[in-house]
């Protein structure tokens, strides 16, 4: 008897998460409700790690070889297995939910779900957003209509967004975010978090963001954030966030 009740607690559990997948379509967000319409590489995030799209080196001297190794091969992952790790125990389809998806309902699963979901996706979109330090050093075009549009300057948006990732207490993670009524918004968020979650304050699409947990720069800047968040704007690959926000927006 003991057996079957046991059995049926199982069953009801994963009809429950299955269920729970399913329905996730109809309550994402609203900026992610056309993502078909876009390029995968803007509207999707794989539920695997890619491989990174520059060597380790790539972004010396403002971040070096041996931070980005570790960072990359070690703590994002960690993240990627550990998700994986939860869908499967947790019953999420990845083949009828976008990680996108899951992040907007991420309240419903585990802890461990949602600090790995939001590590992978976070650690995904930054590696993207990064290439040598050779690169222009601001944006065109269409984003920067809109920074000026919504900030008046790109000094002022660059000093409100240096303000947002120095003052976020402890770990965490800066963030400019595309609001759902496609104005753009300067915030952070604490741990993994990031403003896809139903359970961040700070909520839309995000268009870039900068990782200032201690793992991201402390073998170079030890204690110096404000010195790696200065210098990493030497990194901003404004030609893939351009390309995204126009995707996006």
């Amino acid at each position: 008897m003991a057996t079957g009740n046991t059995n049926r607690r199982n069953f009801i559990k994963t009809t429950g998460k299955a269920t729970l997948a399913a329905g996730l379509a109809t309550t994402v967000l609203p900026s992610l409700a056309n993502a078909s319409a876009l390029d995968a590489p803007f509207a999707t995030t794989p539920y695997t790690q890619t491989p990174l799209p520059y060597a380790y080196n790539a972004l010396e001297p403002v971040i070096d070889a041996q931070t980005m190794e570790l960072h990359y091969s070690k703590h994002a992952a960690a993240y990627a297995k550990n998700l994986n790790e939860a869908v499967q125990a947790e019953g999420v389809n990845t083949q009828q939910t976008t990680l996108e998806q899951l992040l907007a309902n991420v309240s419903k699963y585990s802890a461990k779900m949602r600090n790995n979901a939001g590590g992978h996706y976070n650690h995904e979109l930054f590696w993207k957003c990064m290439n040598s330090p050779t690169a222009t050093p601001m944006p065109t075009g269409k984003l920067m209509d809109a920074i000026n549009r919504d900030f008046t300057s790109f000094a002022t948006f660059q000093s409100g967004f240096n303000d947002a990732a120095k003052g976020r207490f402890g770990s965490g993670w800066a963030w400019l975010v595309l609001s759902n009524d496609k104005k753009l918004v300067i915030g952070s968020t604490p741990n993994q978090d990031n403003p896809l979650m139903d359970v961040s304050e700070l909520k839309g699409m995000p268009i870039f963001g900068l990782d200032v947990w201690e793992h991201a720069y402390y073998l170079k800047y030890q204690n110096r954030r404000p010195e790696y968040v200065t210098n990493w704007w030497q990194t901003v690959n404004w030609n893939f966030i351009q390309q995204r926000f126009e995707a996006l927006a």
